[in-house]
């Protein structure tokens, strides 16, 4: 049974619905009240408009040329020249689910009732996106201040027919009104109000967050199980687990960290407690709860900022009831911006912390009695020697690109728009950290796996030795040196898509 669209109403947007939507494919329909309200506030400026008032991007100029009044005659042509004029963006193509949630987040906004735009403009954007059409809106030129000015006039642009769209499947790119005229759909005539209601807007930088904050969540999973790979592959000691220390410290992030550990490593034969004193384990095992809970706010404080942007109001002027327009920044990025450097953040603390894991498996000196590299035959054959540099250099690579974006503002329009967020650099920047990160995991997933197999005939816990089952499905073992590149390149994308974690879940809860 086909499920029913979900209804827009600007103000109910969840995570999992706008997910459904970029990268689902889920259809859309705009709620009965909300087209209401966007017929009330078209109104608004239709009167505005016959009584000559000054409102911003209406019937005076942009950014620092909002002193200059435009005529009765030009209002119209303001709006195609401002899309027209906008639409400079340069390099790739951004992938389709940014732009789908980007197009999702830009209609869910407007149909509050508080941008002035009509009732065809808004259908538009549910037949784009029910009929799985992409605009090809270029990655670069977004400041992250203005609203998402450049990638949203590209969107804009293809509405209207002079822009492009990219083919599903084949990424070819098509002549916006060749697509139109082939799916019967009319381009687009901008009026009053509607090119900047359509720029204005954080759609792409909070498209980019909603996405990592779903990404991150799926990783983060992946990585506790690396964990319990590599806790039982190191004989770890679990006492460092205990809810106690958690307890003291005031910390439910590092208590729920520790009991998936702990439910993971259930039944254990390998990470046990030492009867004897031998020393503390690496801060790599020690120190998990810590590390992890760390990670766990950072999200929480992202989804925070995620779950009121999804239904916020970010154009300029706003409008509001009895004819009144507002002009203020609600189209600023800097909280999304926050948001996504402070992911970033997180996100290289698990790539971090999974490779030191990976480096001291494979070490004769630090790995508890394995093979030097987990090699069958040490010297003629190298084992996994490699992936840890792969792992080395996604993690050196994370490290020049975690630098955080919203740190460097650059004034834009004449130094009218003098301090920008930057945060659609912070998305691209996230997006390559987090499949550099989702890279480094497989390969702990892979080594503390190998691992384990060379600690038998002792069992690892129950998470680990499903975990080790699901790969070895996969993933031949390690009998002779061959290259691990296929691997990890399967690991990978079975831990982006969730496959592994979910048979995991399925036998042991966490």
């Amino acid at each position: 049974m086909t499920e029913p669209p979900l209804s827009l109403d600007g103000r109910t947007l969840t995570v999992a619905q706008f997910l459904a939507v970029a990268r689902g494919n889920h259809r859309v329909v705009i709620a009965p009240d909300a087209r209401a309200a966007v017929v009330a506030s078209r109104g608004a400026v239709e009167r505005a408009v016959a009584a000559r008032r000054p409102v911003y991007g209406v019937t005076t100029g942009f950014g620092g040329l909002s002193h200059r009044a435009i005529p009765p005659e030009k209002v119209r042509e303001l709006q195609v020249s401002l899309v027209r004029s906008h639409a400079s963006g340069t390099g790739p193509a951004l992938p389709t689910d940014v732009v789908r949630g980007l197009m999702l987040l830009r209609l869910n906004s407007l149909v509050q009732g508080h941008s002035g735009v009509r009732l065809e403009l808004v259908d538009q954007l549910v037949e784009l996106l029910n009929r799985g059409l992409v605009p090809l809106i270029p990655e670069q030129g977004s400041v992250g201040a203005s609203g998402d000015l450049a990638p949203l006039a590209h969107l804009a642009i293809a509405m209207t027919g002079e822009g492009a769209f990219v083919a599903p499947g084949t990424g070819a790119i098509e002549p916006a009104r060749e697509v139109l005229r082939r799916e019967g759909l009319t381009p687009l005539d901008l009026v009053e109000k509607e090119g900047v209601a359509l720029v204005n807007g954080t759609a792409l930088m909070a498209s980019y967050l909603a996405l990592a904050v779903v990404d991150l969540k799926d990783l983060y999973d992946a990585a506790l199980i690396a964990i319990a790979l590599s806790f039982d592959a190191l004989e770890g000691d679990p006492e460092s687990l205990d809810d106690r220390l958690g307890e003291v410290r005031n910390s439910p992030e590092q208590r729920d960290a520790a009991k998936s550990v702990r439910h993971l490593l259930g039944g254990s034969a390998l990470a046990v407690r030492r009867q004897a004193w031998a020393g503390q384990d690496p801060y790599t095992l020690r120190c998990v709860p810590q590390v992890l809970a760390a990670v766990r706010l950072a999200l929480g404080f992202a989804e925070g900022i995620v779950a009121r942007e999804l239904n916020a109001v970010t154009d300029n002027p706003v409008v509001f009831e009895g004819d009144v327009f507002i002009s203020g920044g609600n189209f600023h990025g800097q909280p999304l911006a926050l948001a996504l450097d402070t992911l970033a953040l997180a996100t290289q603390y698990i790539a971090a912390f999974s490779e030191r894991r990976i480096a001291r498996i494979l070490h004769p000196a630090l790995n508890r009695g394995l093979p030097a590299f987990l090699a069958p035959e040490p010297g003629v054959s190298s084992g996994f020697m490699i992936p840890q540099y792969l792992a080395a250099a996604l993690v050196n690579e994370n490290s020049t690109l975690v630098h955080p974006a919203s740190a460097a503002s650059l004034p834009t329009s004449a130094d009218q728009e003098d301090f920008v967020s930057m945060g659609p650099w912070a998305g691209v920047k996230l997006r390559r950290i987090l499949a550099n990160t989702r890279k480094v995991v497989a390969v702990e997933w892979i080594v503390a796996g190998e691992a384990l197999e060379l600690r038998r005939p002792k069992a690892g816990g129950r998470g680990s030795e499903a975990a080790l089952r699901s790969l070895r499905s996969r993933v031949a073992l390690w009998t002779v040196d061959r290259s691990p590149a296929p691997d990890i390149v399967r690991v990978t994308a079975l831990l982006e898509d969730g496959t592994l974690v979910r048979e995991v879940r399925a036998e042991v809860p966490f």
